[in-house]
This record gives C-alpha cells, sequence and structure tokens, in this order.
C-alpha cells in the first residue's frame, strides 16, 4: 500500500497543477510571439496569471487554460514580444529637457537658431530662473563658438544670460553674460591646470569663448537654477509613460544618484547623494512605476575600495522599494570622442593635438575597485569610449577574474571606437556590450568630428557590433536618453542599415535585428541583473509584453524603424495604448 502512496501524491499535485492553470487571468492568443528564450521557435498564444506568464504554446493549449473569468485577447496575427529593456539611459533627466526649450539636436543657421530661442522663451519654455537654458544641442555647434558670441553677447543679450546644454552631456556653451555671473575671465582660464583648461574654449589671451567641456561644464551647468520638486515628479512620470510607449518596460538608470547639476565627471558620492531616486519611490508609492528600474550608483573613477561604503548606505536607504533595483555601480573611464572635446582615451592620438585624451581611471588600480564591488555581489558598469578606455576597462575586469574566475555581468557602454585585440576578451570575460547602435549612422557626430581626427585603423572599427558578435559578446541594447531617443525600433533598424545623411557607416558592423530583439531583451536583462524575473517569456517570469502593429521579421529596415506599439503590459496589466 506505502508504494502507491508517491503515486497517488503525484497525481493530486498534477490535478492541482492542471486546476491552477486553468485559472488564467489573460490569454493572448492567434498571434506571432517571440519569446526571446533561446532555440524557442515563434509561438501563437500566452497565459497570464497574478502578473507572471503562466504558460506559452499553441492556441489551443493556451485557450484551454482560459475560463468564464478570463480576460481573452485575440492578436489577429499581431507579433507580441516581452516588453523591452534599455540597459543604459537616464530617462528621469531626458523628460524634464523634454518640458523645456530642447533643440533635440537640430542645426539651425545660427539667426534661425536666435530667432527659435526667443519664441520659445517668449512661449514661457526656456526659462530656468532668470537663465535662458536651452537643452539638446548639437555638438556641431560648437566650432562656431566664435560666432555664437557675437551673436549671443550684445543686444539683448548684453545682460541676458544664457546657456546652451550640449546634447551629449559632456559639453555646452554660455555667454559673457552667464560668465559674468560665475567670474570665468581669462585670469581665472589662465590659472587652471593644463588639463583643465583644455576643457574651457580660450583665446590665446586665454579669454574664454563659452565653450566648456567635462568637469568644467559641470561647473557652469551647476549654477542653472534648479527645477522645482514638483516639476521633476512631473518629468519622472512622463519618463515612465514615454518608455511604456515605446515598449520599453525596464532600464538601467546609468546615474540614478546624481542629481540635476551634479558633475558627473568627478561625481564623488555622499550619503546624501540620492538624485532621482526619491522620484523612482514616489512613483512606486502612488503605483506608477510601470517599469522595472535597476538604478546604478555613479562613483568618482579615482574610487577606493572603502569609498563604496557610501553607495551601500544609499541603497539601504531605498531598499524594498516596488521595482526598484540597485545592480551595482556606473564608472566613467573617459569623456567624448567628437571635436573639439575629444576627452575620450583613444590609443593612438588624435591628430590635431597629439593628445589621447583623457583616462579617468588608474589602470594600476582599477582592478581593485572591481574585485571590492564584486565582493559586495554589485556589477561594475562602464562608461567607455575611446579604445584604450575599453581596454584599460576589460583589464580592470581581467584582473577580477584572476582572483574569481567566476565571470559577473559587468558591462561597457557606448564602445565608440574598440580595437579588435579586445574583441575576444568579452566573450572570455562575461562582458556585456551595450550598444547604442541608432549612433552607428554616417553623420556629423561620426564623420565630421570624428574621422579628420583619428587614425584610419581606428575608423574601422567604430561601433564595431557584427566584430563584438562574431567574436561572442553578448550586446545589448541602450539609447542613452537624452542623448538620442528612447525608441528601441529606430536602433534595432539602424543597427542593420547604418546609413545616415552622409552615408554608411561601416556596413562590414551591420547587425541582424534577430539579434537586436535578444539584445533589447534577454541579453538586456542579464544587464540589469534581472533575467531571472524578466526578459524573456517564460512559466513564472513576470508578464511583461507589448503588441506590435507590424510584422517587425519580415518588414523592409525603413517599416522596422517606424513600428508603432499597440498595447504594452506590465506585470499582466495593460499600462499603455495609442489614444484613439
Amino acid at each position: 500500500m506505502q508504494r502507491f502512496v508517491p503515486s497517488l501524491l503525484a497525481a493530486a499535485v498534477a490535478f492541482s497543477s492542471v486546476q491552477a492553470m486553468a485559472a488564467a487571468d489573460l490569454v493572448l492568443f492567434n498571434g506571432k510571439v517571440f519569446t526571446a528564450e533561446s532555440g524557442q521557435e515563434l509561438v501563437q498564444a500566452v497565459a497570464v496569471q497574478d502578473g507572471k506568464i503562466l504558460k506559452v504554446g499553441s492556441d489551443a493549449e493556451i485557450t484551454a487554460l482560459a475560463d468564464d473569468h478570463t480576460q481573452r485577447i485575440d492578436l489577429v496575427g499581431k507579433v507580441l514580444m516581452p516588453g523591452m529593456i534599455d540597459s543604459h539611459s537616464h530617462p528621469v533627466v531626458a523628460a524634464f529637457d523634454s518640458l523645456g526649450a530642447n533643440l533635440l539636436d537640430e542645426v539651425k543657421p545660427l539667426p534661425a537658431l536666435e530667432q527659435w530661442i526667443i519664441e520659445q522663451d517668449q512661449a514661457g519654455n526656456a526659462r530656468a530662473g532668470d537663465v535662458v537654458s536651452i537643452a539638446g544641442v548639437s555638438s556641431a555647434y560648437w566650432q562656431q563658438s566664435k560666432a555664437l558670441g557675437e551673436r549671443f553677447n550684445q543686444g539683448r543679450w548684453a545682460e541676458q544670460p544664457l546657456v546652451l546644454s550640449g546634447i551629449d552631456g559632456h559639453t555646452g556653451w554660455a555667454n559673457n553674460a552667464m560668465l559674468k555671473r560665475l567670474k570665468i575671465d581669462a585670469a581665472l582660464v589662465k590659472s587652471l591646470p593644463e588639463a583643465e583648461r583644455g576643457y574651457v574654449g580660450h583665446a590665446a589671451d586665454f579669454t574664454p569663448n563659452g565653450y566648456f567641456a567635462e568637469s568644467r561644464w559641470d561647473q557652469v551647468r551647476s549654477q542653472i537654477p534648479a527645477p522645482s520638486a514638483e516639476v521633476m515628479l512631473k518629468a519622472a512620470r512622463l519618463a515612465v509613460q514615454i518608455n511604456n510607449q515605446y515598449g520599453v518596460t525596464a532600464w538601467m538608470d546609468a546615474a540614478s544618484n546624481a542629481g540635476q547639476g551634479d558633475s558627473l565627471f568627478d561625481f564623488t558620492a555622499t550619503e546624501q547623494s540620492y538624485g532621482v531616486l526619491p522620484l523612482y519611490r514616489e512613483l512606486a508609492e502612488k503605483g506608477e512605476l510601470s517599469a522595472h528600474v535597476a538604478a546604478l550608483l555613479i562613483t568618482n573613477p579615482k574610487s577606493k575600495p572603502a569609498d563604496l561604503e557610501v553607495l551601500a548606505k544609499v541603497m539601504k536607504t531605498f531598499e524594498g522599494v516596488p521595482n526598484l533595483t540597485f545592480p551595482g555601480i556606473k564608472v566613467f573611464a573617459d569623456g567624448i570622442m567628437e571635436f573639439p572635446g575629444q576627452t575620450a582615451a583613444v590609443i593612438d592620438p588624435f591628430k590635431n593635438s597629439l593628445k589621447n585624451g583623457q583616462l579617468l581611471i588608474d589602470p594600476a588600480h582599477f582592478g581593485e575597485l572591481v574585485v571590492a564591488a564584486e565582493k559586495r555581489g554589485w556589477i561594475v558598469h562602464m562608461h567607455a569610449v575611446g579604445d584604450r578606455a575599453v581596454r584599460e576597462s576589460l583589464n580592470g575586469f581581467e584582473y577580477a577574474r584572476q582572483l574569481n574566475p567566476t565571470p559577473m555581468p559587468h558591462s561597457i557602454s557606448h564602445l565608440q571606437l574598440v580595437n579588435p585585440k579586445e574583441f575576444p576578451r568579452f566573450k572570455q570575460l562575461g562582458v556585456i556590450a551595450s550598444m547604442q547602435l541608432l549612433w552607428a549612422t554616417g553623420e556629423d557626430y561620426t564623420v565630421k568630428l570624428v574621422k579628420p581626427y583619428v587614425s584610419a585603423f581606428a575608423y574601422r572599427y567604430q561601433y564595431p557590433a557584427q566584430s563584438l558578435h562574431k567574436a561572442g559578446a553578448m550586446i545589448a541594447g541602450a539609447s542613452d536618453w537624452p542623448v538620442s531617443s528612447p525608441n528601441p525600433w529606430n536602433a534595432i533598424a539602424q543597427a542593420s542599415t547604418r546609413k545616415g545623411p552622409l552615408g554608411v557607416l561601416n556596413a562590414k558592423e551591420s547587425i541582424d535585428r534577430q539579434t537586436m530583439f535578444y539584445a533589447y531583451t534577454l541579453n538586456a536583462a542579464k544587464a540589469l541583473r534581472l533575467d531571472q524575473q524578466i526578459g524573456s517569456l517564460a512559466p513564472g517570469k513576470q508578464a511583461d509584453l507589448i503588441i506590435l502593429d507590424r510584422d517587425v521579421f519580415k518588414v523592409s529596415d525603413d517599416e522596422l524603424f517606424d513600428t508603432q506599439v499597440l498595447k504594452t503590459f506590465f506585470a499582466g496589466k495593460q499600462v499603455y495604448a495609442p489614444a484613439s
């Protein structure tokens, strides 16, 4: 009699399991379902229960799990996918910029620029206190710093402070009225250390021309009057809404503890460095955080292991906030590639300056910081644009692997130039390539502001997505919003075409859309350290789902670029649908 007990128990368990599966809250059927589970073909339908995936399979399998209380959605052949995941973004700052005067990287002739700024000011969009503040300004303007001064340092602008904030987050321009307020003059510029003086555009006599980069730019923009708490909460709410609109249900906030005006280039955290974290907490408390936020805490590139305790205390302060996690830290290895900034750390010197940019991390000790982070169970996410910055970041990760062979899902973002010697090291070290492939285009940023200044060899490996992929690197999709659009469909299409107004940027680095679908789902979930919870449609994972308006597996790249999301679900609940 006893030997039959396990069988009876198994039967009971199986029966109770069937009963549980029969109570699906939501079934979506008659579609083309991409699960992002490796090796799994497209399926037809998905069942959801209590906000989690119950089962994926055929229409017959899934509709059998519905009862009279189940919501049924006929996909009518539409594509259904996991929610998109952005592995590097600054959405609250981006949404705040969108609330005011924002050029969105558009380059206008200077007379038209002035007229547009006047119109924005008259419409009430451009003021931060008494400063006229313009966001989203293209780096292409900085070559015209002298002409900007001739236009914006006289007449109505003689006493009116004006600040143009570069869309790259690393550069900007201020007129003389603003410089006077900040007491920035030739004497100050002359007194700066040579390295810092390079961050200030100036004449031969050290008179500043208004252009600033990196830490000197941070000091200028920190003096723009800060917005109110109400405005910032509005921005945080808008950030969630915009992401959900594009089907994005999770992101890595790559500088969550930095506030408005904080210097990112040489940021030093304190126990009160909360940045946008209180905004995420407030949205969560109001039930409005319909996304997973993996919040990275930025730390100074020269931080020592003991300095991480400050960040641990910040994480502790926000422990338990729904949908908010803390995977680790963010470190700047260098700056930007484009002229006139050229603060990216490169192997071969820039042709104009014969300098190698600026490496912010200390190669002799950076590995020790990685080890210290790993001991706390944290990943390290690197900003690395130049090929030397990428190499030294990987060297730090390699140092950690020598002490502990088990890889951590560290990641390097941007990767504008990568030396071919580094390609296989990503797989060897388990480092994720977080790439903004919307930037892989022939335009001013990659051609006019880079090509004349770097070696021909290095230029061949600009945003080398295919080379990294072929070498076995895991690629995760990212936007770096507000530097570029948070729309993943634009980036997925661009990754394939790599075409822009100035031609195709190294066509051999094109990467297929199927790879990019994984880049924005399961791979990005791994970068966020949330792949056990999200990133694919597997039983037990959270039901973050999107329904698309076209067959993204068959349409042309141009049509793929314009993909629209019809519905977004977060934990099984609809959080976005276009207004009818």
